[in-house]
C-alpha cells in the first residue's frame, strides 16, 4: 500500500490585523482537513505583516513566546480540531533583547513537539531582519509527527545548501519553507532553489510566499507557492502569483526511498573530505 500524505499549504494576502489574519488561516485549514489533508504549514510571521521592510522598535510588538503564546496555543486547539500537524511560523520573543525568526510544530493531537529557528538573517533593503531577529540556536530538528517526519527551513535560509542536508541526515521527509520574497529581488530562483534542494537530499519541500503588496513597504510578495518531489518535479501545478490560495497536494513518501536507492546520494557522500566547508 501507498505511503501517500496530503498536505497542504497557504499563501496569504495581509488582512491588517492579527486577530483576522489568524482567523482567514484558521478557516484555510479546517478546508485543507475537509478535503484531506493531514498536515498544514503557514508563510513566515504569518499572522502579522512582513514588517522587515522597514526598521521600526514599533514592530517588536507583533513577538510573543513560542509555545506559550496566544497564536501558538491557538494553533494546538486548531490541530486538536481538524487532526492534522500545523507549521506555525511567528516572531518570537524568548525574553527581553533575545528574538527569533521562529516555527512552531505542532502534531496532529494539539501536542507542541518543538520549534525551528531561522539561521541565516538577512540585512539588505526591503529586509532588514537582523534589526529584528537573532540567528538561530536550536539547530536542525527534524520532528517526528503523526504524518512522518518533517522538518523547516525559512526563507533566506533557502540560499544556504547546508541546512538542507542537515534536515537530511537528520532524517527529514518533507521541508517547509515558509517565506517572504518579493518579484524583483530573486524571483527567477523560486523555481530553482527548492527543486534543487529537493533532488539534492531526496525529500519533499513545501515552499510557502507570501502575495501582494502590504503596508510597510513596496515588496510586490508573488506567491507561486508549490510541493515539489525528490526529483525535482512539481506536484500538481503552482500556486497563483497575484492572488491568495490554498494547496492541497497529494505527496508519495515511498518515492523518499526509491531516488535514494536510484540515485545514492546519500551513499556516495564524502563527509572526511569536507572539513574545509565549515571552516571560517
Amino acid at each position: 500500500m501507498a505511503n501517500v500524505v496530503r498536505a497542504a499549504l497557504v499563501q496569504a494576502t495581509w488582512t491588517g490585523d492579527t486577530e483576522s489574519m489568524v482567523a482567514k488561516h484558521e478557516e484555510h485549514a479546517r478546508e485543507a482537513a475537509r478535503r484531506g489533508a493531514k498536515i498544514i504549514g503557514f508563510q513566515e510571521v504569518f499572522n502579522a505583516p512582513y514588517f522587515c521592510q522597514v526598521q521600526e522598535p514599533e514592530h517588536y510588538r507583533w513577538a510573543e513566546p513560542v509555545p506559550e503564546g496566544p497564536t501558538v496555543s491557538r494553533m494546538q486547539d486548531l490541530a486538536r480540531e481538524t487532526g492534522m500537524v500545523i507549521v506555525v511560523p511567528v516572531f518570537e520573543v524568548e525574553q527581553s533583547g533575545f528574538y527569533y525568526n521562529t516555527a512552531a510544530v505542532i502534531d496532529a493531537d494539539g501536542t507542541f513537539l518543538g520549534k525551528y529557528r531561522k539561521h541565516h538573517i538577512p540585512q539588505v533593503k526591503g529586509f532588514w531582519e537582523k534589526y529584528y531577529f537573532k540567528p538561530g540556536n536550536v539547530g536542525w530538528p527534524v520532528f517526528d509527527t503523526a504524518v512522518g517526519k518533517v522538518g523547516v527551513y525559512i526563507c533566506y535560509d533557502r540560499h544556504f545548501p547546508e541546512g538542507w542536508r542537515q534536515l537530511g541526515l537528520n532524517g527529514a521527509q518533507l521541508v517547509y519553507n515558509p517565506s517572504a520574497t518579493h518579484r524583483g529581488l530573486s524571483s527567477y530562483l523560486w523555481r530553482l532553489e527548492q527543486p534543487a534542494a529537493a533532488v539534492a537530499n531526496e525529500y519533499f519541500v513545501a515552499a510557502i510566499n507570501r502575495v501582494g503588496v502590504e503596508e510597510y513597504g513596496d515588496n510586490d510578495f508573488y506567491g507561486t507557492s508549490y510541493f515539489v518531489d525528490p526529483r525535482g518535479q512539481f506536484v500538481g501545478d503552482t500556486a497563483s502569483d497575484k492572488t491568495e490560495e490554498l494547496l492541497v497536494r497529494d505527496l508519495d513518501f515511498d518515492l523518499i526511498e526509491e531516488v535514494r536507492q536510484q540515485w545514492a546520494f546519500y551513499r556516495d557522500r564524502r563527509p572526511d573530505a569536507y572539513e574545509g566547508l565549515v571552516q571560517p
